[in-house]
């Protein structure tokens, strides 16, 4: 839907995009940064100052964080670049303690300096100079590793940014496209457990394999685990299973909490996931981005922004467990008749329409769990890339041999922190795969997140 007061248009920053348009780098540059801006299209000049919670972020700041990332590449790079303004760089200024003391994030919503259309200023100034730079400089291997991780970044925060809009807007947002889930060819389905066999699994990126695969150093190195047969939901958990998890009381019941989960539920009065909501008459509802919808019409969507806690607590009432993420990753990757890794559950093709949700496919919510037939995995898995991210029961750790190979980016995470696998429906389409590791707090369930169960075979 076209907003004509957009404080942001596409065609009016083409300019600042224009150069050297023949060039791959560029060319994945401007797609990057045109998805950004999309996001962006349909909001109002009051909504991208807005930080409703500490854990969010306002849109103006992810604007002028993901430009200053490439700020940084053009300071370190392009001998003849003049910085636009170099007093910005606190404000947007992540966790990168290199950079200097960075911002307080809780309080990103505080200021109005650089105001929206000084950081839309800069966004073009960057865009103008990025394009320079490609056109005159010799890139070089580390030239183009450290502008992939850029490209990566912008992903990543193409993805936050979604999470920060249903924050901010829930169903006020209204998404400039939105697409109908493709149709497939009739399948008879039922949900079930398949049993999954064990051994040695080699866990993690294969650097070898896919060499030409942007992957992040969290995802290395490849290395051998040793897994007992385990059965793993051939499905995510949906809404109507969840429900019966709250009917029978599982929010009151101590038994099925880890003790700093029970504790969690009891001082923040949780009782469903974040956004449900219940109506006069006791029904349960939620607002997302395709307006307000009772849970009881869309039983087979995954469940979503769901804990680690509550996650695990429905686990223990089925009977089950969360997977470990190894189980996960050989759930998803492994091919049994070719005896091989695959990128993607269903192979190593890129992701497409036909195949998973993601967010160039532009469906603003999660699919049923077996609308993507083509997407399955060699065991008969279904949508573990894209609809919602997975918690598993891992912590987030460095794999034996880890060597960081982008500083302060993610190796410092390495504490308290909870494993996510597959992507969800906000997740860019080259970001994620079988081996891709996100992880976020116990407690912390404002992104896109269900999970799916798990037991010892």
């Amino acid at each position: 839907m076209e907003n004509q007061n957009s404080v942001l248009n596409i065609n009016d920053i083409e300019n600042s995009l224009s150069g050297v348009t023949n060039d791959k780098i560029f060319s994945k540059y401007r797609k990057v940064r045109r998805m950004t801006i999309e996001l962006c299209e349909p909001l109002e000049i009051e909504d991208y100052v807005v930080q409703t919670e500490s854990f969010m972020s306002p849109p103006r700041w992810h604007l002028g964080h993901v430009t200053w990332f490439y700020d940084q590449l053009l300071k370190k790079y392009f001998k003849d670049y003049k910085p636009y303004r170099e007093d910005f760089s606190y404000y947007l200024n992540s966790y990168y303690q290199a950079f200097g003391k960075p911002f307080n994030k809780s309080r990103r919503g505080t200021i109005s300096r650089p105001t929206v259309k000084e950081t839309i200023a800069y966004w073009n100034y960057i865009n103008r100079e990025t394009a320079r730079f490609f056109e005159s400089a010799e890139l070089k291997l580390n030239v183009l590793k450290d502008f992939m991780l850029a490209f990566n970044h912008e992903w990543q925060h193409q993805e936050l940014l979604v999470y920060d809009l249903q924050h901010l807007l829930q169903d006020k947002y209204s998404p400039k496209t939105v697409k109908n889930i493709p149709k497939q060819n009739g399948h008879t389905h039922k949900k079930e457990m398949i049993k999954i066999p064990g051994g040695i699994y080699e866990l993690g990126f294969d650097i070898l394999k896919w060499k030409d695969q942007f992957a992040y150093d969290i995802e290395m190195p490849q290395h051998k685990v040793y897994l007992n047969d385990f059965c793993i939901d051939n499905t995510p958990v949906t809404n109507s299973d969840y429900l019966k998890f709250i009917e029978d009381g599982g929010y009151s019941n101590f038994k099925f909490w880890l003790d700093e989960g029970w504790q969690w539920v009891n001082s923040n009065k949780i009782e469903a996931p974040l956004y449900w909501e219940r109506d006069e008459n006791g029904s349960w509802f939620k607002c997302d981005f395709k307006g307000k919808r009772f849970i009881e019409n869309f039983p087979d969507e995954p469940v979503t922004n769901v804990s680690f806690f509550e996650a695990d607590a429905y686990a223990r009432w089925a009977g089950k467990r969360l997977p470990t993420e190894a189980e996960w990753e050989k759930a998803a990757s492994w091919d049994g008749d070719k005896g091989c890794k695959r990128l993607y559950p269903w192979g190593d093709e890129a992701p497409d329409e036909f195949k998973c949700n993601l967010l160039e496919s532009r469906i603003w919510a999660p699919a049923d769990v077996f609308a993507y037939e083509q997407g399955k995995s060699y065991y008969g898995c279904y949508g573990m890339i894209g609809d919602t991210w997975e918690w598993t029961g891992s912590e987030f750790v460095a794999y034996p041999g880890f060597r960081s190979g982008f500083a302060e980016y993610n190796d410092k995470w390495f504490s308290n922190q909870k494993v996510l696998r597959g992507g969800s429906f906000g997740t860019p389409m080259e970001s994620t795969r079988n081996t891709y590791r996100n992880f976020f707090k116990a407690y912390e369930r404002w992104l896109i997140c269900g999970f799916r169960c798990a037991k010892d075979a």
